[in-house]
């Protein structure tokens, strides 16, 4: 059952649109079944064709990419000042690995993947899937959401250190809850946000890549140690969970400081 909702409000909304690239700050998005348009349209293989993200290559937060969905146009910023641009053209189909599951993509063509290759020091390519997103649970998890109130508590076990929301790369942070962790407690229920319907449908269980700096990519907080000090063998679907996820039921618009309410 959902408690402690009434005052609660979108407080930070993030996105990018190549997986396990730098998160960005948005102050809008429009939401639809398979979650934002310019969110998680691309991801990064390596030489064996598996998926990577900062789990495995914490030099992928360095790089800030944006993308014009209407235009396909892509641009891709490094940390030295260069930047790759262009129009997104597509190769031959190829079986990538995404999450253990075969999935087939097609390269991006042109210098995006060359240049990642350079900043990364190995040889990786990025590929547009080509019957599924970038986004690791599908339609089922087009939206994740995260409150304020649960990252504090995450501080104090912490000892008080600040923890940047971004390491969790959530689309939604909301606020004014009134204890942390309340979001467990609303897995099948739906809530408003702004103008759109969400179905939530589980808890977002944590990996290494929290650890990294949502930045630089180094590896500077021993996130999973501090989650099991006090999260472990919870009853939760996925395990260290820190945040839910769900499914969009009605497509619409959402903005900072829109209400999250009941439905």
């Amino acid at each position: 059952m959902l408690t402690g909702i009434e005052s609660a409000t979108v407080t930070a909304l993030a996105t990018t649109p190549v997986k396990g690239m730098r998160v960005v700050a948005r102050k809008a998005i429009g939401l639809s079944p398979r979650g934002v348009a310019d969110n998680r349209c691309f991801y990064v293989v390596d030489a064996r064709d598996r998926m990577v993200n900062g789990k495995q290559l914490g030099a992928l937060n360095e790089v800030v990419a944006s993308y014009r969905v209407d235009a396909r146009e892509l641009e891709l910023r490094f940390p030295d000042g260069e930047r790759v641009a262009g129009v997104v053209e597509l190769g031959e189909p190829t079986m990538t690995t995404f999450f253990s599951v075969p999935t087939p993509a097609r390269e991006l063509l042109g210098a995006f993947s060359a240049a990642l290759s350079q900043h990364a020091g190995q040889p990786l390519r990025i590929v547009e899937g080509i019957e599924r997103s970038a986004v690791d649970r599908g339609r089922a998890g087009a939206v994740s959401i995260l409150s304020r109130v649960s990252l504090r508590a995450l501080e104090r076990v912490a000892g008080g250190r600040p923890i940047d929301a971004r390491r969790f790369r959530m689309l939604v942070e909301i606020d004014g809850l009134g204890e942390p962790h309340e979001e467990d407690a609303w897995i099948g229920e739906q809530l408003q946000i702004g103008d759109a319907a969400v179905l939530l449908r589980g808890h977002v269980g944590r990996c290494l890549v929290t650890n990294r700096h949502p930045e630089t990519g180094a590896a500077d907080l021993p996130t999973l140690d501090l989650l099991r000090s006090y999260r472990a063998g919870l009853d939760t679907t996925e395990p260290l969970a820190f945040g839910v996820y769900g499914e969009v039921l009605e497509p619409g618009r959402v903005c900072l400081g829109d209400p999250v309410t009941r439905r």
